[in-house]
């Protein structure tokens, strides 16, 4: 507890200047989410560059190429972060079971995943992009389309 309000306190003290445009929920969601979107495209850069040193894998007969295995792993530990952070300090009010939360929350990440290696698949080995370009483009159009699930879906408030 004492660490989410520490948290709390940190994320609303930059609050203020943004209060015309946004609520205070919207404004924790972005900080929560500007924080595992930079850890994703950090970690993924990471990974691609030098555990995985660009290289494809082979997994049995079937060959990953290095940006997809790059964003499996990524995905991995922004899955444990970007639920963490809305469950603890975005989407309070949810008076949803944790398992229905994560639940949904995972049903939500599943299809960012997908929608996320299909335009992977295509900007890069389509069009071209730079991988990690690719992949900084995509989660900030998947992250919209996540805060309306998240706050719609995964953590909604439910209506006694």
């Amino acid at each position: 507890m004492r660490m989410r309000k520490l948290a709390l306190r940190f994320i609303d003290f930059f609050y203020p200047p943004f209060q015309k445009w946004l609520s205070l929920a919207t404004f924790r969601y972005m900080a929560s989410g500007g924080v595992t979107v930079t850890s994703g495209v950090v970690l993924y850069y990471l990974i691609y560059n030098y555990v995985l040193h660009q290289k494809n894998i082979q997994v049995f007969n079937f060959l990953i190429t290095a940006p997809i295995a790059a964003l499996m792993l990524e995905s991995m530990v922004t899955f444990l972060v970007g639920f963490t952070l809305n469950k603890y300090l975005v989407f309070t009010q949810s008076n949803l079971k944790g398992r229905v939360q994560l639940f949904r929350y995972a049903t939500v990440y599943g299809t960012n995943i997908l929608l996320n290696y299909a335009l992977m698949k295509i900007l890069v080995e389509v069009f071209l992009f730079y991988p990690t370009l690719a992949k900084t483009a995509i989660t900030i159009v998947l992250a919209i389309f996540s805060y309306f699930s998240q706050k719609h879906f995964s953590f909604k408030v439910k209506k006694n």
